[in-house]
């Protein structure tokens, strides 16, 4: 089997087994990634890792772990939650103590603690939900764990790392109040269905592996399960161009507002 045969079959494989389709991502980065960890695991063809994932559970992991290239810190890219804290989320506080948020591809984490602590530092974490989704079970795990190392938390600001953290040698504990009051479960952003209503979805840094077309479905189901006025905070390279096609307006940098009353 020539090698585009064999990566085909492979994306094939994995779709029936897994649901996740390959194809929707780009497939020069995806291949170079997961042919990095076959040959590494020593398996001459994809069909032959493919099978060997299917019986070694932990092999598996690391293929979802490659695929969705789980790189994740507490408050990445500082001055945007900072606006998400001093602006966004006060201007909905004013509306609604109950806030409804989505971390949408929460890899092991960061993202949803961070967004707890700061509604924790508002006062509404008690009265709002935050749910977290991920593909990868192995991440989800590490997740509701939350145990973290100090390269993790290196632009935490300082009030919230003693509020927030326990620190124990060289790991961060995140407190129980914050593990409460997140609700992780597994979610395939590009098959699953989505709730609506959310006051907020973030989803930052995941964007720039898939497809265009595949964002754009991706955008307007973003959109769909945003209310009116709801926001969708995006990462540091992931700009939408022509938001408005989607029932979505710029309203800061990395923020958009879903338009409509």
């Amino acid at each position: 089997m020539d090698d585009d045969k064999d990566f085909l079959a492979f994306v094939k494989k994995v779709k029936d087994y897994t649901s996740i389709d390959l194809a929707q991502y780009k497939e020069a980065q995806m291949r170079r990634r997961l042919a990095t960890l076959r040959m590494k695991k020593g398996y001459p063809t994809f069909v032959a890792f493919f099978d060997a994932m299917t019986k070694d559970k932990e092999l598996f992991y690391e293929f979802l772990d490659r695929m969705t290239i789980n790189v994740s810190e507490f408050w990445r890219n500082p001055n945007r939650w900072e606006v998400l804290e001093q602006k966004f989320l006060p201007e909905m506080i004013h509306k609604s103590r109950k806030l409804k948020c989505w971390s949408a591809a929460c890899s092991t984490g960061e993202e949803p603690y961070t967004l707890a602590m700061i509604l924790a530092e508002l006062g509404v974490l008690t009265d709002s939900s935050v749910a977290a989704t991920d593909i990868d079970d192995g991440a989800l795990e590490k997740a509701k764990k939350a145990i973290y190392s100090d390269r993790s938390v290196r632009d935490v600001p300082a009030k919230y790392l003693q509020k927030y953290y326990r620190q124990e040698n060289l790991t961060y504990h995140i407190v129980d109040q914050l593990k409460r009051a997140i609700k992780f479960q597994k979610g395939n952003l590009l098959t699953d269905t989505f709730d609506t209503n959310y006051d907020l979805i973030i989803c930052r840094n995941v964007m720039i592996y898939f497809t265009e077309e595949a964002k754009h479905v991706l955008y307007q189901k973003f959109a769909n399960a945003l209310k009116p006025g709801g926001i969708l905070f995006v990462g540091s390279t992931e700009q939408i161009f022509s938001p408005g096609q989607y029932g979505l307006e710029s309203a800061e940098t990395f923020f958009y507002r879903k338009t409509g009353k």
